[in-house]
């Protein structure tokens, strides 16, 4: 009876001791198993891509200032208005189509007598001031233009600045070229850094969009928050991106 039990005391020991390998057995399978996917997870590289493309402004816009003093009111809104048929007339003089002149609102306010260091209620003058704006896909045109606008002081029509914009009308189109370039750009630039290495890029993991300089073709301005270059009609349209790859 006394052996009997010994036996069965033997055999609780060995499958206590088989269990008990094959805790620790598996165990270290599913340490290893968590350490080879942490390293597969882990084993990423960050890397900035850029792209660039010239591109040439394919309309613009001129905005013609222009202002006056009068003694009244009805003096200075009648002048304003003929001020502003003739820089219309000189704009379609030049080759601007009629439908593409708007004009601006007209505004005025009073300006009064001063006594001294003292100003007084009464009105002096009337100052008004407005503009007339044109639009063309002919940029040379608009260029010209905005060359030739002191000949409207012999019209006796008071000028002021002159703001001229040039656009580029696909801008949308080429932010989406110039998105993927540079992603292109950052995957290649990953390539190279793990090339001495023996790996290889894998698949993209994130990216993230950097922000447009959008320049005159010369400038190497750049700034946090991006630039939208209208001054220039040839730019330089700058994309920048952030990427995350897998190496494998």
């Amino acid at each position: 009876m006394g052996e009997i039990k010994a036996i069965k005391d033997y055999q609780i020991v060995v499958f206590g001791v088989i269990i008990a390998l094959g805790a620790i057995f598996s165990t270290a399978i599913f340490t290893k198993s968590v350490i080879k996917y942490q390293k597969m997870q882990n084993q990423t590289i960050s890397t900035t891509g850029s792209a660039s493309k010239s591109v040439k402004a394919d309309f613009a816009t001129i905005t013609i200032n222009y202002r006056l003093n009068a003694p009244n009111i009805k003096t200075g809104y009648k002048k304003m208005a003929s001020d502003a048929q003739k820089i219309k007339n000189f704009l379609v003089q030049k080759g601007i189509d009629e439908k593409d002149i708007t004009f601006g609102q007209i505004s005025n306010y009073e300006v009064n007598k001063r006594v001294g260091n003292y100003t007084t209620n009464e009105v002096d003058f009337y100052k008004f001031n407005s503009y007339v704006k044109a639009t063309s896909k002919n940029v040379d045109l608009i260029t010209e233009i905005a060359n030739s606008t002191t000949s409207l002081v012999d019209m006796d029509i008071e000028t002021g600045y002159n703001d001229v914009e040039y656009l580029v009308s696909n801008l949308d189109d080429i932010k989406i070229e110039m998105v993927g370039k540079a992603t292109q750009n950052a995957k290649q630039r990953a390539e190279s850094m793990v090339k001495s290495t023996g790996d290889k890029i894998g698949s993209l993991n994130s990216a993230k969009m950097g922000v447009f300089q959008i320049v005159p073709i010369n400038s190497t301005e750049v700034t946090d928050y991006g630039i939208n270059d209208t001054t220039s009609p040839e730019k330089n349209v700058i994309a920048v991106v952030n990427a995350t790859f897998t190496v494998k």
